[in-house]
Formats: C-alpha cells, sequence, structure tokens
C-alpha cells in the first residue's frame, strides 16, 4: 500500500482491504464508464412452488446461504439502537467457527459493541459502514485487523450497485413479512417504519434472508421489499427492542444556546427569501433541527406559506405539518418516532423512498439537488467551509455519515453549530477528517454569528440588510480562540484505520490511529 494525494489534499491509501481505490479527484470530476453490478441468476426451479420460503432458524437459513470464511454479510439499521438480530448473526457465525468475515451494516449503533469480542476473535475481519460509540474508538485504536471503510448512505448503494461491494448474503430484519419474503416495516412489535436502506441488499446480494417477528399470510401488502428477491424467511422471537427502536416523541431542545441557533438560522432563511411558497426543505431528528422546524412552521403559517414537499427522517413534527396542510408532500428516507410510523401507513403523501431515489450519485439524477434548503450539522468545520462529521477534534471515530454527505448538493446548505464543544473550538484552520468540500457548504451558523460562504454572493447581498450577526468565517474562529484559547492538535500514527469515501466511490480523506498517551 502506498498513500497518494488527492486532489483535497489529503493523503490516502491506494489499496484498502486488498483492493485498489481511487483518491478523490474533485466535486463532479471522477465519471466511470462501466456498467453496474448484476447479480446472479435465479431460478424458480430452485425454490418451493408453493412460495413458502421458512426455514426453522436463523442458524438454519445460515447454513443454507452457505455461510463461510471470507464472506461479507450486511445487515441494515432501521432498528438503531435496538437491533437485535446483528448480533445474533455473529453469535452464530462464531458458533460456526467461521472466520475473516466482513461486516456491511447500513449503520452501527452502541447496541453493537457485543461485536467487539468477534472483532478481537477474527470471527468479524473488518467493518465497512457507521462505527459509532465502542467501535469506534475500537478502530480508532488501531485494534480492527482489517481497514474501515465509511460511505454515506448513497455511497453505500452506489458501492454495491457498482460492484465496489459484493454482498454475499443479506440479513434483512423486517417487522412483517409472509411465507414468501414480502416484507415491510409498518406494523408488528418491531415496527421501524422503513425499509428502504436494506432495499439495496435484497436487490443485488447473492443470498437474501428475511427474519420477521410478525409472520403474517401471503400477501404481506405493502411490501418494501419483494419476496422475488428473497431466498429464505425465519421467524425469530424478536429482532429489537421497540424503546429503542423509535421514540414514542422525539423532542425538541430546551438548550438555550441551541435554540438561539436554530431561531438564527430559520430567520437567515426568511431573510434568504428560502422560505416562500412552493420550497422544499430538509432537517434532521435531533433537537436543534427540530427547533429549526418549528421555526419554519410559524414563518409559514405567518405567511400562509405551504413547502411543496419535506425530506425525512420522519418525525412527530414534521408528521403534524403534513397534517396541517403547511407541506404536500412527506419524501421519508427513515422513521425517527411512532408518529412517523402511523402517518407512513396511514397518509398517501409520506412516500416512502430509498438511497437509490435520494442520494445514489451514480444514477440518472436524485432528490438531493432538489431540495431548497438541507439543515445539517458537523464536528468541525474550517475556514474554507469544509467540514467533519464522523470524527472529533480528538481524532477518534464516533459518528457514522449518513445521508450528509448526499444532502450537500442541495440548493443551499446550512450547517447551525456551537462555535465550540467543552471548551474547545469548532471552528478551525483544517478540520480533523474532511467528509465534505467547502464548495458545497454554504453557510455557518453559530450562536455568536453566521458565516457566509463567499462563493455565495446571493446569499450575502440578499441578507445584507437583514441586521443578521453576519461574520466571516475567519471573525468566528478567532473569537472561539479568544474564549477557549488556541487547542493542542490531536496525535495520530502513520497508521491508516479507516477510510472516509466519498459520494462517487473515490476516497475523499483517510482516517489515521490515534497516539496513545
Amino acid at each position: 500500500m502506498k498513500l497518494l494525494k488527492n486532489a483535497a489534499g489529503r493523503m490516502v491509501p491506494d489499496q484498502v482491504n486488498g483492493r485498489e481505490q481511487i483518491p478523490y479527484k474533485g466535486v463532479g470530476k471522477y465519471i466511470p464508464d462501466a456498467n453496474r453490478h448484476a447479480p446472479r441468476i435465479a431460478s424458480c426451479a430452485n425454490y418451493p412452488a408453493n412460495g413458502d420460503k421458512r426455514l426453522k432458524d436463523l442458524k438454519a437459513a445460515l447454513e443454507k446461504s452457505g455461510l463461510r470464511d471470507g464472506m461479507t454479510i450486511s445487515t441494515h439499521h432501521h432498528f438503531r439502537n435496538g437491533d437485535l438480530l446483528a448480533n445474533q448473526v455473529f453469535d452464530i457465525a462464531h458458533e460456526m467457527g467461521v472466520k475473516d468475515l466482513t461486516w456491511f451494516p447500513s449503520a452501527s449503533f452502541p447496541c453493537h459493541e457485543h461485536l467487539v469480542q468477534y472483532l478481537e476473535d477474527g470471527t468479524i475481519h473488518h467493518i465497512e459502514g457507521s462505527m459509532n460509540g465502542p467501535l469506534g474508538q475500537y478502530v480508532s485504536e488501531g485494534r480492527m485487523n482489517g481497514t474501515g471503510v465509511l460511505r454515506s448512505h448513497g455511497g453505500r448503494y452506489q458501492a454495491v450497485q457498482d460492484g465496489e461491494v459484493q454482498i454475499d448474503i443479506a440479513v434483512i430484519g423486517s417487522p412483517t413479512a409472509d411465507p414468501f419474503g414480502n416484507a415491510n416495516g409498518l406494523s408488528g412489535d418491531s415496527a421501524c417504519g422503513l425499509l428502504g436502506f436494506a432495499l439495496a441488499d435484497s436487490q443485488y446480494a447473492d443470498q437474501v434472508i428475511v427474519a420477521t417477528d410478525n409472520l403474517v399470510e401471503f400477501p404481506c401488502i405493502p411490501w418494501q421489499i419483494q419476496g422475488n428477491y428473497v431466498d429464505h424467511v425465519v421467524e425469530v422471537e424478536r429482532l429489537g427492542d421497540p424503546g429503542q427502536i423509535v421514540s414514542g416523541t422525539t423532542r425538541i431542545t430546551r438548550s438555550p444556546d441551541r435554540l438561539m441557533l436554530a431561531e438564527l438560522t430559520a430567520r437567515f432563511c426568511d431573510a434568504a427569501g428560502i422560505i416562500r411558497d412552493g420550497f422544499s426543505f430538509q432537517s434532521g431528528a435531533g433537537g436543534t433541527s427540530l427547533a429549526v422546524g418549528e421555526y419554519f412552521r410559524q414563518i409559514m403559517q405567518e405567511k400562509k406559506i405551504r413547502a411543496r414537499f419535506a425530506r425525512g427522517g420522519s418525525n412527530q413534527y414534521l408528521v403534524s405539518m403534513l397534517e396541517e396542510g403547511l407541506v404536500d408532500y412527506i419524501l421519508d428516507g427513515q422513521t425517527f418516532d411512532l408518529d412517523g410510523v402511523r402517518s407512513m401507513a396511514e397518509n398517501p403523501n409520506h412516500v416512502w423512498t430509498s438511497p437509490f431515489t435520494s442520494y445514489n450519485y451514480h444514477s440518472k439524477g436524485n432528490f438531493a439537488g432538489m431540495v431548497d434548503v438541507v439543515i445539517l450539522g458537523a464536528t468541525e468545520v474550517d475556514t474554507s467551509f469544509n467540514a467533519n462529521v464522523v470524527t472529533h477534534s480528538d481524532g477518534s471515530l464516533l459518528h457514522g455519515i449518513g445521508g450528509w454527505q448526499n444532502c450537500l448538493f442541495s440548493k443551499t446548505v446550512i450547517l447551525p453549530i456551537p462555535l465550540f464543544r467543552d471548551r474547545i473550538p469548532v471552528v478551525k484552520d483544517r478540520v480533523t477528517t474532511l467528509c465534505g468540500p467547502g464548495e458545497l457548504i454554504d453557510v455557518i451558523v453559530t450562536e455568536r454569528g453566521i458565516a457566509i460562504n463567499p462563493l455565495r454572493k446571493d446569499l450575502v447581498e440578499a441578507t445584507r440588510d437583514s441586521g443578521l450577526p453576519i461574520k466571516t468565517i475567519e471573525e468566528l474562529k478567532s473569537e472561539a480562540e479568544r474564549i477557549c484559547g488556541v487547542p493542542r492538535s490531536a496525535e495520530f500514527e502513520d497508521e491508516v484505520v479507516a477510510v472516509i469515501k466519498w459520494v462517487d466511490g473515490t476516497i475523499i480523506d483517510a482516517v489515521r490511529k490515534v497516539r496513545q498517551e
């Protein structure tokens, strides 16, 4: 392996886990000339004529799928921190004595700390997916055998369809399913709303297992996963902990500083002319993002404005805007609370989507570029408006990318972030880990001022006389350092423990082993 300098000036490896890599070339500069990956041809002759694909348990399904050393196993994250299935899969693999597996989750959560033991004993060789909490710390310390690979939600779909990742066995947890394999997440004790992050897995994996704790008679309607893609169906006692899959209520922040961030963000959007009849928006389910949505609601009600669509993750606040007629459609990517699950099941204007329609960069267009404004977070930004979402200033992996990179292609990208966290400035000369190039990030909103990317002259002009606290990014950095001082930079060893993929499959940055004191 050797290191190459990419177009962002970052040194990245030319090989990862034995596969050749392409360094980041710039936004829109890498355009592949190839066909999509084709999964194996299946034949109805190999499946029960009566459509009943049930096996006695998950172990039987893994055995019949041919689980063996070196395979790639995928799972999805719609159960979030309540997921019980992924841990069961690797418990069985360990019991069978299988080694050197690649785990390819759409995301991981602290509940997956259980899998550290299988990284230690070689059952799992490496992870290609977000590495949050304990898993992130484990990788940051250089303890994983292989190199981690972090992708956006759209980048994950792209990697599968392009053949960069070939899934041997996909295990899809389905809150409701029938014996043929049709499945959805809308009902049952483990209801999670949507199964869109498992769509690529169902379409491209060599073997597809649907596991459910709510088996219904054929047909399972509506189906989000089609049984024609499914090899085996198994009933399990429990897929997840309902209290950790979705919350009964997703709550707006009560922090005065965070509320100020949200109000400034909404006021900026109003002053810039973004909030207008027929506009579209996307914000997350975090407390600050929810507060931004509520300030949007107030402005929209006051001015009698309707949004054409909102991009989800859905939650009770977004659902109420749909039901009040403030939003025509929710185009939902994942469901964050019980109101979102109910709405998705009942309201035809609450539309489920997948990473293919929403985010896939290697497609003939996607929804991301149609959104007028997106509200995102970040762990760090720098004076060139580059941003980091996967590591903190100490260099430890603590977050996944999610749809964050994909959303940067929206018409206006705003990052409401505190100027400092735990007395550490968030605005730096150079971000620790580059996840998104500054040319795609338009506005930084902090409690002590708003910085507009100089590339967005239209926003600068539109808000010139707004009365908002507009500052340069350099002024924000200086103010943070005046309050907190200049922090000592994190120290790293040479070993690359993970790489960050850009939306087109190229490597935009590498994460190095954190030097232990």
